[in-house]
């Protein structure tokens, strides 16, 4: 934690001039390929995040949460801070899982072990990007981007999470075998997939 606290110090002094803020909006405006363009968010997202890779102990999930939280809630007339913020999406293993179990990664042949592939150009962020372009966020909250990965990726956290509906997780469900959960909402359309081998 130390090393990631100093890192990060340094990292604000010596790339953002001491100006995490301004810092941010020039990385933003630098990357912005305009409205209109479908990759606009994820654009902006790399632009902010690949370089904040630098900093020691602190991966793309971390800094996703952060970033998300930050971006969306600071200042709702940053528009482009609003954009970016949407499109943050942080893959923990029920996430995952989730895209596993159901059979989302294996029909989009997108299947991978849970970890930095998560991110790839396969990986679990993807899916769920791709997802989010099919779903009008709007219809849950006028106030909502049109295109809101976040939001889709937070609803399938809280989907499988204890702390949310605790449907679609370890505890749930013996993942040496297929889901039995007849209840699930997902149940009909669920491939019911082995997470884990016997």
């Amino acid at each position: 934690m130390n090393q990631a606290a100093y890192s990060l110090a340094l990292f604000i002094r010596d790339a953002c001039h001491g100006d995490l803020v301004g810092w941010i909006d020039r990385r933003l405006a630098d990357a912005d390929p305009g409205f209109g363009m479908t990759d606009r968010a994820a654009v902006m997202k790399d632009a902010v995040l690949s370089p904040l890779s630098e900093v020691h102990g602190v991966g793309p999930k971390v800094w996703s949460m952060l970033l998300a939280d930050l971006l969306l809630g600071a200042d709702p007339s940053r528009e482009r801070w609003v954009a970016t913020g949407a499109a943050m999406i942080a893959i923990d293993s029920l996430v995952h899982a989730f895209l596993h179990r159901t059979g989302i990664l294996r029909r989009l042949e997108c299947e991978h072990p849970y970890g930095p592939a998560c991110y790839g150009p396969a990986g679990c962020a993807s899916v769920i990007g791709g997802l989010a372009r099919r779903i009008d966020a709007r219809e849950f909250n006028a106030a909502h981007p049109v295109n809101f990965s976040r939001f889709v990726q937070a609803a399938i956290w809280a989907f499988c999470a204890e702390g949310g509906y605790g449907i679609c997780n370890g505890n749930k469900i013996d993942d040496r075998q297929r889901c039995d959960q007849i209840y699930c909402p997902a149940y009909s359309t669920c491939d019911r997939i082995v997470f884990r081998v016997k």
